[in-house]
């Protein structure tokens, strides 16, 4: 058995990466431009099979993508919706030079724009797709086959007979590289492969939305089975989530007896890598090794709500259908970037509304159950919103409403808060996500640390898209972690800072 029920180990590292004003400070690690890693994953002996360039139109709104999921109709992705998937999640959207060279920018949001997410296709027969294992090159915007075949069983057996990857023609995984992020951030970096992972799956699912097609996150599998069968090395890559895409009646072929091993030639990322010991022995521990682990695992998802407030209280007031911008998915996910600097303009209460409930509709995935379930806590700090004194706040997610906790101008502490920079500080407001790691970790195992990460970036990205669907700016950013806790406290005593993103008009764009 693995050590997945063994939390001490998911306490320990979560303890030991966390931001602490004296950490920052003593930490001697500097970034090595002279062995930065390649932003891209190169099989240079495979052949290229180029995806359609063109971004189909939709039509349907952001707002609408990011909020609703697909019944499980019948739906089956053809060769250009692979590639609008794909473009729109982990696309080049725009590139940017520098002394140095170019940076590429992708869909979602990612830290460093170091952009540690590879994706893999694991596919039956598609329209103009053959059966296979497909490696996404974002770079050529194109695939790679790895493996010529149906491989949709050995997927299937890996999760335990999970029914959405029993009925998807495509499954999506999702791999995140250790060294790519680690360069810049440490050990940290365990924590990062959720948000990323996260942000880019907001987008995959609103663009699912708009294609009509169900997707379905899911999490637990059988670690050892998925990366071997796209033959990463589990010392530098691992697969950390799966989504399966449409719906078919039929069900996988029987899996091949015996799955080799490739030996494919990949371009090394760096001259050399430095190894953080602390995120591999995480991901080891978090891992599980049998299906019957992983249907134990699965769903069940600890519900605490909050007690009934006890302070002053708004009512959330979220725009109505016919005040709601129309802008398409494709078009906000192509004009989204992280913004660098604030406007310290204030946003009504209607946008700041409408952006936490299309973001808390729930979200499909295997580790929340019921529907609708939810693992992260949202709690904001207000400096700029019409209608809604500045202050700090908690969200109250099943009565739709915020709970103010103490009211001031807390600019500076935002600020310091978010590793004391100025776009917390000039931001309109500050959404921070936290956890009650206890009844995670002892429902899931140290998988539940994986899981909160996960879902806090999946919840980020669509708050992100909810921004800038309403022509205002997001950017995601880190914290120290404790000091963001007693901010909030008493309420969030005893949880933990996951993740945070502002939000307010950027500099660039503000309102005249």
């Amino acid at each position: 058995m693995t050590d997945n029920r063994n939390r001490e180990v998911a306490w320990t590292y979560h303890n030991a990466t966390k931001h602490s004003y004296t950490s920052i400070r003593t930490n001697p690690h500097f970034m090595d431009w002279s062995n930065q890693p390649l932003p891209f994953k190169i099989y240079p002996t495979l052949e290229l099979l180029r995806l359609p360039g063109e971004v189909r139109q939709t039509g349907v709104a952001a707002l609408s993508a990011i909020a609703e999921s697909v019944a499980h109709t019948n739906a089956s992705p053809d060769l250009e919706a692979v590639a609008q998937l794909l473009y729109l999640s982990a696309g080049i959207t725009r590139k940017r030079s520098y002394s140095g060279g170019e940076i590429y920018f992708r869909a979602a949001a990612c830290t460093g724009a170091l952009y540690e997410v590879e994706l893999y296709l694991v596919c039956g027969g598609v329209a103009n797709l053959e059966a296979g294992v497909y490696h996404f090159a974002p770079a050529e915007f194109g695939l790679r086959r790895l493996r010529a075949g149906d491989y949709r069983r050995v997927l299937l057996e890996a999760a335990g007979d999970e029914p959405a990857i029993a009925h998807a023609p495509l499954t999506v995984v999702c791999t995140c590289t250790y060294w790519r992020n680690a360069w810049k951030y440490q050990a940290r970096t365990y924590r990062h492969f959720g948000w990323d992972n996260g942000t880019l799956l907001a987008n995959l699912l609103a663009v699912a939305t708009a294609l009509g097609l169900p997707a379905r996150v899911v999490c637990g599998f059988v670690d050892a089975s998925v990366n071997r069968l796209l033959d990463v090395d589990p010392q530098r890559e691992v697969a950390f989530s799966l989504v399966a895409l449409g719906h078919v009646a039929a069900l996988p072929p029987p899996a091949p007896a015996e799955i080799s091993p490739l030996g494919l030639e990949t371009v090394p990322l760096s001259q050399r890598e430095e190894d953080y010991p602390l995120m591999r022995e995480m991901h080891a521990a978090s891992s599980l090794d049998s299906a019957a682990e992983v249907e134990a695992w699965r769903g069940h998802t600890p519900m605490i709500d909050f007690p009934p407030p006890t302070e002053p209280i708004v009512q959330l007031k979220p725009l109505s259908d016919a005040e709601m911008p129309r802008d398409p998915i494709e078009q906000v996910i192509q004009r989204r970037g992280s913004t660098r600097k604030f406007a310290r303009s204030p946003i009504t209460l209607p946008q700041l509304s409408t952006m936490i409930d299309r973001a808390t509709r729930g979200v499909p995935a295997d580790f929340l159950d019921p529907p609708g379930a939810q693992l992260n806590d949202l709690y904001l700090i207000v400096h700029a919103v019409e209608g809604l004194p500045p202050g700090a706040y908690v969200f109250h997610r099943s009565r739709g409403m915020l709970e103010c906790l103490k009211q001031g101008n807390f600019r500076a502490d935002a600020g310091y808060l978010g590793l004391e920079q100025e776009l917390p500080a000039a931001a309109a407001v500050n959404i921070f996500f936290l956890a009650d790691l206890r009844p995670i970790l002892q429902r899931f195992g140290n998988r539940g640390y994986r899981a909160v990460q996960l879902e806090a970036g999946i919840l980020g990205g669509k708050l992100y898209l909810a921004a800038y669907a309403q022509r205002l700016g997001a950017t995601g950013l880190t914290f120290f972690d404790d000091d963001v806790t007693r901010f909030f406290s008493r309420h969030a005593e005893g949880k933990s800072a996951i993740f945070l993103v502002a939000v307010g008009y950027s500099a660039k764009h503000k309102p005249t």
